[in-house]
């Protein structure tokens, strides 16, 4: 059975950083394209970055430049690394498992979510 847990969240001041991890259990992740979506209260669930087979990245446009994600396909996790966070960064953050290997911003491209980790950024 697939499933991703999220871990890593927590609260953090405007500036800090935090680092989520992504742990795949079931199939193995090689080969397939993960990304990061988070949904913040009262709105929708956007996108925040991907990772294709081949270690290709994307990122949103509110973040690239402060968010790494990355991938370790022996340990089966993907990593976001969260720099230079804000309060509007503050969110639930999830972890998703494409159907292929190249994915970007579109939920449809992903078959398996996580159970997301809370994020807080405080002013």
């Amino acid at each position: 059975q697939e499933q991703l847990t999220e871990s890593g969240g927590g609260l953090v001041q405007a500036g800090g950083s935090l680092r989520l991890s992504c742990a795949a259990s079931g199939r193995t992740i090689s080969g397939i394209g993960m990304g990061w979506f988070r949904q913040a209260p009262g709105k929708e669930r956007e996108y925040v970055a991907s990772i294709t087979w081949t270690s290709s990245t994307d990122y949103a446009e509110s973040v690239k430049g402060r968010f790494t994600i990355s991938r370790d396909n022996a340990r089966n996790t993907v990593y976001l690394q969260m720099n230079s966070l804000r309060p509007e960064d503050t969110a639930v953050y999830y972890c998703a498992k494409g159907i292929a290997g190249n994915v970007r911003d579109g939920s449809w491209e992903y078959e398996y979510w996580g159970q997301g980790t809370q994020v807080t950024v405080s002013s």
